[in-house]
Parts: C-alpha cells; structure tokens; sequence
C-alpha cells in the first residue's frame, strides 16, 4: 500500500494536417482559390449599377435581397484590364469581417470551378517575386494535381481601407490633367 499506481507513458500524440476547404475560380486562364468559409453564395453575373468616379476595378453594385453590395473586378483590382462578360462570368459573394462587423462584397470572375480540400502539407508560402499580383495578397500556392493554384488572403485583396485611399486618389487625380499644348509654329 501507499505505493503510487503507476501510468503508462503517455502515447505520441500525431499531429494530423487538417485539409482546409477552398473554392477554385478562373481569372484571365489561371486558377485561385479563397477559403469556403468566406464565400456566402455564387450568383450568376446579372445587372450592376454603375457608380460614378470609382476605380475602374469596382465595376458597380448589386441589389441583393434589399441589400446593396459592391462587386469588385479582381482581375482589374490585379492590375490588369476589366474582365469580359462571359457566358461563365460570375459573382462571388464573400463575407469579410472586422472589428466593425462584417460586410458582403461580390467579386467578379470568369468562372468557378470547384471547391477542393488542399492539406496544410500542400501548401507552400508565396512567391517573393514572379507573381502577376501582389505577394500580399497571396496566402500560400497550393499544390493541386501537379499545378499550382494561388491562395488569396482576401481580407488584403478586399482591404475596404485600401480601396477607400485608393478612390480618394482617382478623385483627386481628376482635375489633374495636364494641358494640352498647341504645336509650335
């Protein structure tokens, strides 16, 4: 008596790499993902409303069950031109939070493909340099079926306090315009 009963040692513990959900969509023929949780719903690209002096990647706004909701072109928003409507265009609805609450902001796309699970092991970190966006948009290259496909942090791609500095500077640029000159002689 009054020995101490004595445990097993206590097993390793195996550490699983949880795959995360992600939906896949094409922009100008190449592949991203955002995390499911963020996406409320996928409509099909209908009419927007333009809105006056705003960057050219905020293609307009949606009525969405009597909500407004502003839809973002992510290919201008990468610095490149507006996207074609096409017969597969269409919207991404996401949900962003903040220390605000949250917010519902549409993305247009070319197409949505599909929603994958990519493991944390098949996750590599983004490219320093080589990418055709900003590496701060990007949350890591997943590895899928032998191809990258580029994971976005879509709280920074839809920073609603970058986008807001960003139309300040189109509004100001608007009365900057220089002179023509006339031809000498």
């Amino acid at each position: 008596m009054g020995e101490l009963a004595k445990k097993p040692p206590a097993s390793p513990v195996t550490v699983t790499e949880e795959a995360k959900q992600y939906l896949t969509f094409f922009l100008a023929r190449e592949m991203y993902a955002v995390g499911i949780l963020n996406v409320k719903e996928i409509i099909e690209y209908g009419s927007l409303t333009e809105i006056p002096m705003m960057p050219s990647f905020i293609r307009g706004v949606i009525n969405l069950r009597g909500a407004v909701v502003p839809v973002i072109d992510l290919a201008a928003r990468f610095g490149g031109g507006q996207t074609e409507v096409g017969r597969r265009t269409c919207i991404i609805i996401l949900e962003l939070r903040d220390e605000e609450g949250r917010q519902d902001i549409g993305v247009m796309v070319d197409a949505v493909s599909e929603v994958i699970d990519i493991p944390a092991g098949e996750i590599e970190p983004p490219p320093a340099f080589g990418a055709r966006i900003r590496a701060d948009f990007i949350d890591g290259m997943g590895k899928v079926a032998g191809k990258f496909v580029i994971l976005l942090n879509i709280g920074k791609v839809l920073s609603v306090d970058e986008m807001a500095m960003l139309t300040k500077v189109g509004e100001q640029n608007i009365g900057e315009v220089p002179a023509l000159q006339a031809p000498a002689g």
